[in-house]
């Protein structure tokens, strides 16, 4: 069985962040998202991986190379449009060959891996699998119809008046049908080839397709506020640890707290459940339940909470504390003293501001 991940989008929603990272490589509990795809692949046993690339290929090239890092092979695939989940597959054909595969797409972050899905769809002679999960606001996904006996009657995309509360994860399986299908489907109305489309094929021509609902969590870390719930999530279910080379001093670190290589807590209070980056320095701060803080950031004289940082940033000298915010790599934000005394920003396209 092969792995494919889809890793082509422009992360438009996480923008500006995105003007210069790929939406797949930002970390939620300091571990980029994509990465954690391709770990719970291969946690279920699957060590061949296709990742599909767009614009940001070059980006992901460099952060996940081989794939021998990860124990697992990676091979990459260009998709020079984004021309829908179902084009990306068709494009994949000579990766995968006619074997088994389970698709992910690359943002998305559940709890509890894919082993057990994948053991299934192994021990069954089913065409198809795909993971559902009840939401609460179907109109923005594919969405499932089932009958009563629990089988797929039909599916969606983005619904205007959905059927159900069933969305499609992100989560699929398939056999060598869906070479058929693919090939069969027309663009939709937007002018992409739907992978609901797809399966709603495979299951029009009186092939297998199985739904699971998924149970636990999950999260499309399609915008920054999920970005933050997924982190939120994720931190919850860490295993703290402390490593040999962290230092505390004069500091309160609370049992919930895990420090990387390298990180240093001076003079400060740090609640969890809460990660701090190898080689970041806490200083003389605050650092609340639900935060990330990735390598090489120092964080001097302030409060922060509920938040990610990226690597390499600075937090200095604020009198108000930092909430639910996302702060991007190499960003320095402090406080002015000088006189005149006024607020100066630079913000890019399509950022937002919130100012107390």
């Amino acid at each position: 069985m092969k792995g494919l991940i889809l890793s082509g989008g422009k992360g438009t929603r996480l923008r500006p962040l995105t003007y210069t990272n790929a939406k797949q490589l930002i970390p939620v509990a300091n571990k980029p998202v994509l990465v954690r795809v391709i770990e719970s692949i291969r946690d279920a046993g699957v060590d061949e991986i296709g990742v599909v690339i767009g614009e940001t290929g070059p980006l992901i090239r460099e952060t996940i190379g081989d794939g021998s890092k990860f124990g697992v092979k990676i091979t990459y695939i260009p998709q020079d449009s984004p021309d829908g989940l179902a084009h990306a597959v068709k494009i994949s054909r000579d990766f995968l060959g006619d074997d088994r595969f389970v698709m992910f797409l690359g943002d998305n972050v559940i709890q509890g891996g894919i082993s057990r899905l994948i053991g299934d769809f192994a021990n069954h002679d089913w065409n198809s699998q795909i993971v559902l999960k009840e939401v609460e606001n179907p109109t923005a996904y594919g969405v499932a119809k089932l009958r009563a006996d629990g089988s797929i009657e039909q599916l969606i995309e983005k619904p205007k008046n959905p059927p159900s509360n069933l969305a499609l994860v992100g989560i699929y399986m398939f056999d060598q049908t869906i070479w058929e299908a693919v090939n069969s489907i027309k663009p939709s109305p937007r002018g992409e080839l739907e992978i609901t489309d797809a399966i709603q094929w495979l299951i029009t021509a009186g092939r297998t397709v199985y739904p699971h609902v998924h149970k636990g969590w999950w999260v499309d870390t399609g915008k920054a506020t999920d970005m933050l719930e997924a982190n939120s999530l994720v931190l919850e279910e860490l295993t703290p640890t402390i490593a040999p080379d962290a230092i505390i001093e004069n500091s309160h670190v609370d049992r919930r707290v895990t420090l990387e290589k390298g990180a240093k807590i001076i003079n400060s209070t740090v609640r969890g459940p809460t990660i701090i980056g190898e080689n970041t320095i806490i200083e003389n701060s605050y650092v609340g339940p639900f935060t990330s803080i990735y390598y090489n950031v120092t964080v001097l004289n302030c409060e922060i909470e509920r938040s990610i940082v990226l690597e390499n940033s600075t937090l200095s000298d604020l009198n108000v504390r930092l909430q639910d915010s996302l702060i991007g790599r190499y960003a320095s934000v402090s406080r002015n003293d000088s006189r005149p005394q006024a607020m100066k920003m630079n913000i890019g396209d399509h950022s937002n501001l919130w100012v107390v």
